[in-house]
């Protein structure tokens, strides 16, 4: 234990000796979508076969209190990219169409003036690319990737170059060998400078369709949900489920894939020699999904571990993920970092020390450079960690939803409202599942983290859903309101945003009354999306909508 302070200064000063001679370290940066907290065999999962990622986790640090920055996917990419909370640039919630975004306070797409962590590398000398899931903006006129500092991309939910494949039946199956694919071709290109890519997975995202060969590895799998491998709060969640066997044998047979084609990439780099100097960051862009939502009963199985509540909810569940990194020789292997905490907003300052690269004063990042932590050294974070969530929970009955500000500071999480009540308090390493709220018995603590909480409010930008929230005390609807047929629209609301009988008719384009797939399509985020939704709006599976359909649809 002597040698450690020797161990960590040489661990830091090969780092920035790396940089400062030009070898600037390469960057992977692995984002799953929906993966939970135990949602592999290392962290704990009773059922799923994840041999790479156990290999991955065995080679680097897990960060057991890794945290993004939203519980949604947008929002949360968006901290990531730019190491600001995300309200900071009103991205309150999922991109999506333009009437709900306007619904939401919400911008179409993240602005690309900001600067990014790709523009960064970039003016570094980086390659940059981008392969997989986008989400910080689609539709018409929203910027590609390209704009952000991304040289290369291939993409779903944004207006970059899609995968082709896309309308193939097996494509949300196949996506993690193709994004695999892409990434590989890209760092065999760039072998020779520094490379920066995003590797942003679909998976386990909704709806999980595995292939048969997929699925054939769990076809006897008969989960229980009172496992000890899952923690009360997930036994009683999955003891409702409506068919856990065939959920369970969907989704883990949809996470063994994307093991087996990470396993692709961290093959091909050692044999490309690159394994060395490469940097891997991996986490999830926000805990499980759950089974409720009308197309995640497979993906709504995921394993939050001991952690309460899920996607959507500002609980641990919701909000913490993998934070697992590899940095062979540098980032010390099979550490499991109990103590640090860290949020998504590090995730900026912590790369650009590492890679040798300045982070300008303008940026003014929210969170901090822990890449110290990353290389062995343990210490207290210096911020604390705020969140805001103003929309609806789904299974608020359920213990989901708690006031809509939360922030972590040392050992404390704080819930609170806007207007400084309904105090939740929780200290996290002795009770990680949220079970024992001790608000009344640390009055003190609860009135330091309140103002805390309160003070990070003022410096964010107005926002009106922020206001309503604040004012009414409750979530806010997450879709543009829809009045009833006949009835005007609320007071200062374009119709456009309000009735799907607008939206019905600006979609038809012959004006026949009637949408083929093709109309549907038109103006749509995702084409792929799109494509997955149409089915349901079409009742009677004649392939072509009524307004009667279309209107009704998802009531």
């Amino acid at each position: 234990m002597r040698l450690l302070p020797f161990v960590v200064f040489c661990c830091v000063f090969s780092a920035v000796c790396i940089a400062a001679e030009g070898r600037k370290p390469n960057i992977i940066f692995i984002l799953t979508d929906d993966q939970g907290w135990g949602d592999a065999h290392f962290a704990g999962h009773p059922y799923v076969k994840t041999p790479n990622l156990d290999k991955f986790a065995s080679q680097g640090t897990w960060i057991r209190q890794f945290y993004v920055a939203a519980t949604v996917c947008s929002p949360s990419r968006c901290a990531f990219m730019t190491s600001h909370y995300p309200s900071r640039h009103l991205v309150h919630g999922h991109f999506a169409d333009h009437a709900s975004n306007v619904a939401r306070s919400m911008p179409d797409w993240l602005d690309p003036q900001v600067t990014t962590l790709p523009k960064l590398l970039k003016g570094a000398g980086y390659a940059t690319a981008h392969f997989g899931k986008w989400h910080l903006g689609s539709g018409d006129q929203a910027p590609p990737p390209e704009a952000y500092g991304i040289d290369v991309s291939r993409t779903t939910v944004s207006n970059g170059t899609p995968f082709t494949e896309q309308g193939e039946e097996y494509f949300w199956a196949k996506s993690t060998g193709l994004i695999v694919d892409e990434t590989i071709k890209f760092i065999r290109e760039h072998k020779d400078q520094p490379f920066y890519v995003n590797a942003w997975t679909l998976l386990p995202h909704a709806t999980l369709k595995p292939t048969p060969e997929q699925l054939a590895v769990y076809a006897s799998l008969a989960p229980k949900a009172d496992d000890p491998g899952f923690g009360p709060w997930m036994q009683k969640y999955l003891a409702k489920a409506p068919d856990l066997a065939r959920q369970m044998q969907v989704f883990c047979a949809s996470l063994t894939n994307l093991d087996a084609e990470l396993g692709r990439l961290f093959t091909a780099l050692e044999e490309m020699k690159l394994a060395d100097n490469t940097i891997i960051f991996f986490s999830s862009d926000n805990g499980a999904e759950d089974y409720r939502i009308k197309n995640a009963s497979n993906g709504g199985v995921g394993n939050t571990g001991p952690l309460r509540a899920r996607k959507r909810s500002m609980y641990e569940g919701g909000i913490r993920t993998f934070g697992l990194v590899r940095w062979p020789g540098k980032v010390p292997a099979g550490r499991r970092d109990e103590t640090s905490v860290m949020g998504g907003v590090d995730f900026l300052p912590t790369i650009c020390k590492l890679a040798g690269v300045d982070v300008p004063a303008n940026v003014n990042p929210d969170g901090e450079d822990v890449s110290d932590i990353w290389l062995g050294q343990s210490r207290p974070r210096n911020k604390a960690l705020n969140w805001e969530w103003l929309f609806n929970v789904q299974g608020p009955d359920d213990g989901y939803m708690p006031p809509m500000l939360a922030v972590r500071d040392g050992d404390w999480k704080l819930f609170v409202s806007h207007k400084g009540t309904d105090a939740q308090l929780y200290n996290i390493p002795k009770d990680a599942g949220e079970a024992h709220d001790v608000a009344r018995a640390n009055p003190e603590v609860v009135k330091s983290l309140t103002e805390k909480a309160i003070a990070w409010v003022k410096t964010l930008p107005p926002s009106p859903a922020r206001e309503r929230a604040a004012e009414t005390g409750k979530p806010q609807e997450g879709r543009a309101p829809v009045p009833a047929k006949g009835k005007a629209a609320p007071k200062g609301k374009s119709p456009a945003t309000n009735d799907r009988h607008v939206i019905f008719k600006q979609k038809d384009l012959n004006k026949d009354s009637k949408l083929t797939l093709e109309e549907y399509l038109h103006k749509f985020p995702s084409e792929v999306e799109g494509r997955k939704r149409f089915p349901t709006f079409d009742k009677d599976h004649d392939g072509i909508l009524t307004e009667g359909e279309f209107v009704r649809a998802g009531r």
